[in-house]
């Protein structure tokens, strides 16, 4: 198994609409080999007032496909949709 996360740093007030940004975009996950599930995890301690800390957290069969996705047009069409500007306070920050 291989497990892949990515933070996020969202505008405080913003939460609900990133919430419902990642609920409604299409992910192409399904169509991937090696894909075994995905998670978005909400950082309730970092609720301070100052943005809240979300993470992203996919799980595969081996490290080789889960960068055989990062290589692919399914992933580069999955990370095309809708523009987060306003909604994140920052570049997110991935740990592999």
């Amino acid at each position: 198994m291989f497990i892949a996360m990515n933070r996020f740093k969202v505008n405080a007030g913003k939460e609900a609409t990133f919430e419902e940004m990642w609920r409604g975009r299409e992910t192409y996950l399904d169509q991937v080999t090696g894909f075994v599930s995905f998670q978005l995890l909400r950082n309730w301690l970092s609720d301070a007032g100052n943005g809240t800390e979300y993470i992203s957290h996919s799980t595969w069969r081996s490290r080789e496909d889960f960068e055989k996705w990062r290589d692919s047009d399914s992933f580069s069409r999955g990370h095309a949709q809708g523009s987060v500007q306003g909604i994140l306070a920052g570049h997110p920050e991935v740990s592999l």
